[in-house]
Parts: structure tokens; sequence; C-alpha cells
């Protein structure tokens, strides 16, 4: 007679567990299906009747002001002999602070600011995300913070402004002090210089004529005027190079000086033009999407159902577990 190994015993006991199950759970099919379709039909009534929610997103250019040729060579890290406005990863920063962190508690919102995030590889640009009931008002929040930036960055424009308009007034009354000062005190000593050097010319002349009168009668005299003579002639020349000097300033004044600082008010003149002054602003439009990002309808149903599924099974499995428990007793 043949005999079952242990094996063998432990593979029967084990099918006829399967089978004992599988005939529980399709007893209580109709529990299952309706345990189910009762927590699916309940999250698709919340999915389809919770308010949906919309995102629109936007890139923020910050905005820039051309530097002239000075301020380049001490500015070596700006491209295009540009400077940004602000830092991309401070300004998203501060943002964060003024229009997420500073709302967190509030509740029942129809709108927030879910993110402002900077590129780590470009520092002039940020993006920005809103969630709202509707594109409009995710749209509009959007907005109101590229308003605060324009803003903000706005009266950082208006203060280069200012500073270069004060640059060129100074400009202005450098040269005017050059040319009513400057030049004016110049041309009148240059004048008074010449005038005396005119008058000891003619003394010069004199004491000339005066030696070739006495030379051949007073010998002592004679020596006497040309040691005068030879001394006005060194004083005369000394002028003249004084002279000199200040004709030489003058006509430096006159040209290099006012040339230099025409120069330079005209490239402070080109810096006022409107295209070198840039506010931030929105890359293209504010992004929305025609279908709410919240509440994913199908994967809550989808969830809902297996979730409520492995429930019914569970629940099987307890009351079964209880009644055989009740058999036990009874018998």
């Amino acid at each position: 007679m043949q005999q079952n190994t242990p094996e063998q015993n432990y593979y029967q006991e084990d099918e006829i567990d399967l089978k004992e199950l599988f005939k529980t759970l399709w007893d209580k099919k109709n529990f299952i299906i309706s345990i189910t379709a009762v927590i699916t039909i309940l999250a698709g009534v919340y999915a389809f009747n919770k308010t949906p929610i919309y995102q629109a997103t936007a890139l923020i250019e910050i905005g820039n002001y051309k530097l002239n040729n000075n301020n380049n060579n001490n500015n070596n890290n700006n491209n295009n002999n540009k400077a940004i406005l602000d830092s991309a990863s401070d300004l998203s920063k501060k943002l964060n602070i003024l229009f997420i962190d500073m709302f967190k508690n509030e509740k029942d919102r129809e709108f927030e600011i879910t993110s402002i995030s900077n590129s780590k590889k470009v520092n002039n640009f940020i993006e920005i995300k809103s969630e709202a009931i509707s594109n409009e008002i995710a749209s509009r929040e959007i907005l109101k913070v590229v308003a605060h930036i324009k803003n903000n960055h706005q009266k950082i424009l208006d203060d280069v402004k200012n500073r270069r308009e004060l640059e060129i007034s100074n400009i202005d009354t450098k040269i005017d002090n050059i040319k009513n000062k400057e030049i004016r005190l110049l041309s009148k000593k240059i004048n008074i210089q010449q005038a005396n050097l005119d008058n000891y010319k003619q003394q010069l002349n004199t004491i000339g004529k005066n030696i070739k009168d006495i030379e051949n009668t007073n010998p002592a005299l004679t020596a006497l005027k040309l040691m005068e003579k030879r001394d006005l002639s060194s004083f005369i020349l000394e002028l003249n190079l004084q002279l000199m000097d200040m004709r030489n300033k003058k006509d430096e004044l006159e040209t290099t000086s006012i040339n230099q600082l025409l120069e330079k008010k005209q490239l402070v003149e080109s810096m006022m033009l409107p295209h070198n002054y840039k506010n931030s602003e929105v890359i293209g439009r504010v992004i929305t999407n025609d279908y709410p990002i919240k509440p994913k309808k199908k994967l809550i149903v989808v969830v809902a159902f297996i979730a409520g599924f492995i429930l019914s099974i569970f629940l099987v499995f307890i009351m079964n577990a209880f009644r055989k428990e009740d058999d036990k007793v009874a018998i």
C-alpha cells in the first residue's frame, strides 16, 4: 500500500486551502463587488465635485542697464557690458518669503503662489508658478508678483538715471569753470605777462643804445650797463618761458581738457538712451493649460477601485475567520 510523503501531504493541504480560499471569495463575490463599487463611486463623486485647480507658469527675465567703459573695467563679471538689476537666487529667496511663506497659514484660499525658483546655470531668469480655481486668477497672481518685481527694479533704474544726469551736470560745471574761470584767468595773466615782456624788451633796447653811446668814453659805466643788459636778458628769457607755459596750459585747457570732458559727457548721454535700460518682464506670456492639474479624477477613481477591492477581500477574510472561531466554540 502506497503512503504519501510529508511533502506530498503539505502540497495537498496547500491546494485544499487555496480551493477553500477561492470558494470563500466566490461565495462573497456580491459583497466584494458591493464594497468595491461603493468606494469607487464615493471616490468618483468626490473627484468630480471637488473644485478644479489650474496652474499658471511664467518665466521672468531680470532687467539690466548698460555700463559705460569705465564701469566695465571694474565689473569684468558682467556680460555684454551690462549690469543685472538683481541676482536671480537672491530675488527668488526674497519673493518666496513675501509671496509663499507669509501666506502658508491662510486656509480656503482661491489661489496661491506655489513655486518661485531660479536656474542654477543662468543668473538672470526666475520661474514663477501659481495655482488657482481658474486660469485667470492664477495668471493674475503671477502678474502681481511681476508688478512687485518691476516696481522695485524701476527704482534701481531711476537711481542709475539720476546719477548719470548728475554726472552730466558735473561735467557741464567743469567745462563752464574751465571756460569762464581758468581760461579767462590765464588769458589775463598772459596779457599782463606779454605787456611786462614788451616793456622789458624796450628797456633792453634802450640799454643797448646807451652802451653804444658810452662804450668809447666811459668803460666803467659800459661794463655796468653790459651786466645790466645780461641780467635783463636772462629775466626776459625767464618771462618768455613762463609765457610759453601759460599759453601751453591755455591751449591744453581749450583743447585736450574740454574735449575729454565733452567726450565723457557724450558717452554718459549715450548711456541715457532708453534702449540702454530694461526692466524685468515676462518672457512671452503667462503659460496656462485648458485642463486642471487637480484633482486627477482618473487616478483617484482607479486608486479607489483598487483600494476598495483589497479592502473588501480583507473584510471577507476577517468575517470568515470570525465564523470559524464561532463554529469551534459551538462544537
